[in-house]
């Protein structure tokens, strides 16, 4: 997640939380934004974000790394709030194959989150149009 616009940046699924999850994420968001060095990067302390593949990944990007302390869902409060929204507007359904839970995911993050979802932090807009608004050069999906 972009915390200044709240847009959702890049996600990946995988059925075993390991750290290509989250490297697969990362990557696709790095190709999207070609942030200039010195992004921070904030996350948990969960094995992936610490582990011994994911640290050079960041490393070798320039970004900087921000972890919560440990057991403080306080620190990293916006994304938190992010996956309570996404658990209890979308994942109380079963889902007859992987391949329908994807489809699912991308239309509840890259349609309605990033593009319809308004925010109170964003003056009530939605993620897309508050960096339509600033002048961000973003690709959209229709």
């Amino acid at each position: 997640m972009d915390w200044f616009s709240r847009k959702i940046v890049d996600w990946s699924m995988n059925p075993r939380l390991k750290t290509d999850l989250v490297s697969d994420a990362l990557k696709m968001a790095l190709l999207q934004r070609c942030p200039q060095a010195g992004l921070l990067h904030h996350s948990d302390q969960g094995s992936q974000y610490a582990s011994h593949d994911y640290q050079p990944l960041l490393a070798s990007h320039g970004v900087q790394v921000s972890m919560s302390r440990a057991g403080n869902g306080y620190d990293n409060a916006v994304m938190e709030s992010f996956f309570a929204t996404l658990k209890t507007e979308w994942v109380d359904r079963r889902y007859a194959t992987r391949a329908e839970a994807r489809a699912c995911r991308f239309d509840s993050i890259q349609v309605w989150y990033n593009l319809r979802r308004r925010h109170s932090a964003l003056g009530y807009l939605s993620p897309a149009a508050f960096e339509r608004q600033q002048g961000y050069d973003i690709i959209t999906v229709h």
